[in-house]
């Protein structure tokens, strides 16, 4: 393991104490330091409630580091600081050297997981029920918000009207300067729709306001539009959205997991082997601590996504019975991706390429994925 203390780890799990014994388990280091979600998200709600088990039935401390992005979560795994993050769709991005990891101190990355949380919540497309919008295709012409610099969060929302076969063009882009202030553009009646997570707080204030909220299905058996889904955004899995805030009925829609639980390659095999097989010995003991925590369940695991798993945790689920040649030839079209991307990047920067760096390394990743006869998936990403 690489765990080290640092004098700047925000915060540190508080813990009961766990008695004079404890259960035998997975050979896991005495403590193991993470990064995960800002204080106050259910990715490190989660992260603190893993670490009360541990500490609870195995004495193993886990340290909590919160970050309040992609890179900060993951520059001290980079780094060799922490063992793990639950890190977020982010791990997808920096894989692929889109947003935040096309600059020049990052590139593709060579992304590896443990396991993820698949809970009852869902991510999608929201409107307010005042405008009409029954399905996605109502999105026409609505005033649909777009925030500022997060192009993660755009493409799920193209990824949404994609379904319903739009583009931006088909509805009226409100631009506004985060996450939040998506939902006051709809509460202000300045906007109409926007992306969120079903179990928000924020869902409530407008499902609760004058306007009220609905939220259009992706249909299951909808295999057309969810292909321009997946074309787009093939992180995204058809899911029953169970968890809501202001408990709406149950209905089809889309998800990806959060909080995936990651590391790189050069990660001790057998550390990773211990921590997934920890996670799921302890998950009776913290699936109903945190929020979406139970998502965690091993029959919830997504074993063919798009980011490659570690071979700590493919020992794992093979001794589970989990892992067979679906998995295997999902894992390898996987890892010949990372490489054709960690390849293109190479080949880029020895270039010593002129201009906007983002811009020329995204004409350069879609021309040589196209070479190796591979799906770039975007052409641009901003």
């Amino acid at each position: 393991m690489t765990s080290k203390s640092f004098a700047t780890l925000a915060a540190t799990t508080v813990l009961a104490a766990a008695g004079s014994a404890f259960a035998a388990g997975p050979e896991l280091p005495k403590s193991i330091a993470v990064t995960a979600y800002d204080v106050g998200s259910s990715g490190y709600s989660q992260a603190v409630a893993v670490g009360a088990a541990f500490k609870n039935n195995y004495g193993v401390t886990l340290r909590v580091l919160p970050g309040k992005n992609d890179v900060s979560r993951m520059v001290p795994l980079r780094e060799g600081k922490v063992d793990f993050s639950f890190n977020g769709i982010g791990t997808y991005y920096s894989q692929e050297g889109v947003d935040v990891f096309g600059t020049k101190d990052w590139g593709p990355q060579e992304a590896r997981i443990l396991l993820m949380s698949m809970g009852d919540n869902c991510l999608g497309q929201f409107a307010a029920a005042d405008v009409g919008v029954k399905t996605l295709a109502d999105l026409k012409g609505k005033r649909v918000a777009r925030v500022k610099g997060s192009p993660a969060l755009n493409t799920n929302t193209l990824a949404h009207l994609r379904f319903a076969d739009l583009t931006w063009n088909d509805v009226e882009p409100v631009d506004v300067g985060g996450n939040n202030a998506a939902f006051d553009a709809v509460l202000n009646n300045q906007a109409d729709s926007f992306f969120s997570t079903t179990n928000s707080g924020n869902i409530l204030k407008v499902q609760n306001s004058p306007r009220g909220l609905l939220f259009p299905p992706l249909p299951h058996d909808d295999k057309e539009g969810w292909k321009r889904v997946q074309a787009l955004a093939p992180y995204f899995t058809p899911h029953m959205c169970k968890e809501s805030s202001g408990n709406m009925p149950a209905w089809e829609g889309a998800s990806y997991p959060y909080p995936v639980v990651m590391n790189y390659p050069s990660g001790s095999a057998d550390a990773s082997y211990a921590m997934t097989k920890a996670m799921f010995e302890q998950y009776p003991n913290f699936k109903d601590a945190a929020p979406a925590a139970s998502g965690y369940a091993l029959d919830r695991q997504v074993l063919k996504w798009v980011v490659p798993f570690h071979e700590g945790a493919i020992r794992y689920y093979k001794e589970a019975g989990k892992w067979g040649e679906a998995e295997q030839a999902n894992q390898e079209k996987l890892l010949q991706r990372q490489k054709a991307l960690q390849d293109i990047w190479k080949k880029f920067v020895a270039s010593n390429p002129s201009g906007e760096f983002y811009d020329a390394w995204l004409a350069a990743r879609y021309e040589g994925m196209k070479a190796a006869g591979l799906d770039p998936i975007w052409k641009e990403f901003k």
